[in-house]
């Protein structure tokens, strides 16, 4: 199994970022994906999670209205859209299929002028 999560770096307050996920070895279409991230410090928290065909998308309050979830199951990628971006979002960024304990390296995202 691999998670390779990319598009993470450093932007500036109220930027926008997009991060993908490449996922392998598992098959992809049959598990709802979630996103994770984890601050310094800081517990790994749950930020987002998408059904199997897309249609189902849920959010952490702190991310609903920024963040936008997705996925094509046709290349294995699940996406974080992330606008309106604060420095408190600043983590490694994770996607996970819901259910087996897979993890990649993850991405990093850092806020800050």
């Amino acid at each position: 199994v691999q998670l390779v999560e990319s598009g993470g770096g450093l932007v500036q307050p109220g930027g926008s970022l997009r991060l993908s996920c490449a996922a392998s070895g598992f098959t992809f279409s049959q598990y709802f994906m979630s996103w994770y991230r984890q601050a310094p410090g800081k517990e790994r928290e749950w930020v987002a999670r998408i059904s199997t065909a897309g249609g189902i998308k849920n959010y952490a309050d702190s991310v609903k209205g920024r963040f936008t979830i997705s996925r094509d199951n046709a290349k294995n990628t699940v996406d974080l859209q992330m606008n309106s971006l604060k420095p408190e979002d600043t983590a490694v960024y994770y996607c996970k299929p819901v259910g087996p304990d897979y993890w990649g390296q993850g991405t990093q995202v850092t806020v800050s002028s």
